[in-house]
This record gives C-alpha cells, structure tokens and sequence, in this order.
C-alpha cells in the first residue's frame, strides 16, 4: 500500500474511533496539505474541547515535521479555537497523541516525533478523550 493511501486508512480510523465514543464529532478535512491554506487532517469536538489534528502513521522510526507545517498547525488552531495535536499510530503500537510542546526537536529546527517520545510525552486516545488519566514514568 503506498504512503498516502495508509496515512488515508489512519486517518479513517481515528475518525471512525472518535464517532464511536458517541460523545465526539469528527471532520476529516479532504485535501489537507494540499492547499497552502492551514488545513489539519481531523477536526474534532464534543462542545466541551475543540481539537485539530495532524495524523501519521508510521511503520516504525520516526517522523519529522518542516518548522511550516507545525506552524500553520498552531495558526488554523488560535483562529479556530482548537488545541493542536499530532496523533501518530505506529504498527503494533496503536494510537499517540503529542501537544505541539512535547515533539522532538531535530538539528535543523524541524520537529520530529519516534516511538520512545511518544511513550514517555504522549497520551493514548483514551487519555487525550478524557476518559483516564495515565501517569507517567520517566
């Protein structure tokens, strides 16, 4: 499957995850990162929380994010009034969710995110949703 048809099948399926909790609505954007307007993947909210979120799905290692797209992620959610997020599902791993101020940062001021940062700084769905709190061990 090529790389645009898995993070389409991600993106799917963390829509799908949302709508089932029955208390979340979620709206995925068609032609995000394909306009030069700020534009996430989902946009998700229940009337309590607002969220905009960048979906990935890796394999395994890690991604990295230009400076540009993690900006236009912060514009579209200040004019919004949502809380950005990067949600990033790895293989045999599910899904993770990373606020814009736990990304890594790589030597050429980009952002980046591996399995090892999302375990120690992000929240599973369940977390990012509400529904439990997790504590961290670091």
């Amino acid at each position: 499957m090529s790389t645009k048809g898995k993070g389409t099948r991600a993106e799917r399926e963390l829509f799908h995850m949302f709508w089932e909790t029955g208390s979340f609505i979620p709206v995925r954007a068609a032609g995000s990162g394909s306009t030069p307007i700020p534009n996430p993947d989902l946009i998700v909210g229940n009337g309590e929380k607002t969220f905009a979120i960048e979906c990935k799905a890796l394999k395994s290692g890690s991604k990295y994010f230009p400076k540009k797209e993690i900006d236009e992620l912060k514009i579209f959610s200040e004019r919004f009034g949502a809380e950005p997020w990067i949600g990033i599902r790895f293989d045999n791993e599910g899904w993770w969710f990373l606020d814009l101020n736990n990304l890594g940062k790589s030597k050429k001021d980009n952002f980046m995110v591996s399995l090892d940062i999302a375990r120690k700084r992000g929240l599973r769905f369940e977390e990012l949703i509400g529904k439990f709190k997790q504590k961290k061990i670091i």
